[in-house]
């Protein structure tokens, strides 16, 4: 699942013309850049929630012959970043998923984050698997808001403004779709998912060895984009 729906606000002007999804970063737009690590890692099928310039987005997704792309559509109303999934679950299936948001890149010469979750993965102890970052390993930033994580790799989330968390979240997990059958319909957060999760125990994640980048605006596109051309 690639959450590719929002207005991207923070990203003007560049998406008063187009999605955020369609900013591109070193000459690729940022959500081919996703799927293309998508891909990279044996997904087949991808859906894709559309919202705005849904046409454009959804023209330019349909160029791509490398996977299957399937469209959610939200076009009438965002459903937000729990929501959003919620919505595509008929889509999805019921196996485990990825779920990505657009605006994370990430350079690597270690093992592909990726990877890392796949390796990490137990679904006999987790419901969800989410990839972090340290904070001295990325740029983009926002916020002292982050995790916590035990030994065992438990997670949980601190809302302390005061002490920054050490490990911040880069936008991808792994998700059983059937945590989300309890949900109502319409938009929600995921937050509450995770304060759920967490304590029962199912909240787990894995912090990446690469260098994270995250593009929520044109400051942090350009210096995203200076160190892919490096």
């Amino acid at each position: 699942m690639v959450l590719a729906a929002g207005l991207g606000t923070r990203m003007r002007p560049l998406t008063e013309t187009r999605p955020k999804a369609l900013v591109e970063v070193a000459g690729r737009t940022l959500i081919d850049r996703v799927l293309d690590r998508l891909v990279e890692a044996g997904v087949r099928r991808a859906v894709v929630n559309v919202h705005h310039f849904a046409d454009m987005l959804e023209a330019h997704l349909a160029r791509r012959t490398d996977i299957e792309i399937l469209i959610a559509d939200e076009r009438a109303a965002l459903l937000d970043s729990g929501g959003g999934v919620r919505n595509a679950l008929p889509l999805l299936g019921r196996e485990p998923i990825f779920v990505a948001n657009i605006d994370s890149l990430w350079t690597e010469d270690v093992t592909p984050p990726l990877e890392q979750m796949k390796a990490a993965w137990d679904p006999a102890r987790m419901d969800m698997l989410l990839l972090l970052t340290r904070r001295d390993h990325g740029i983009g930033f926002e916020g002292p808001r982050g995790f916590l994580m035990d030994t065992d790799g438990r997670l949980t989330h601190s809302a302390d403004d005061a002490r920054p968390a050490p490990f911040a979240n880069v936008g991808f997990q792994i998700l059983k779709p059937e945590t989300l059958d309890g949900e109502p319909d319409g938009a929600f957060s995921i937050l509450p998912v995770w304060w759920r999760l967490q304590g029962q125990g199912r909240l787990f994640g894995v912090v990446m060895d690469a260098f994270w980048m995250h593009v929520g605006d044109p400051a942090a596109r350009a210096e995203a984009e200076a160190r892919l051309t490096r």
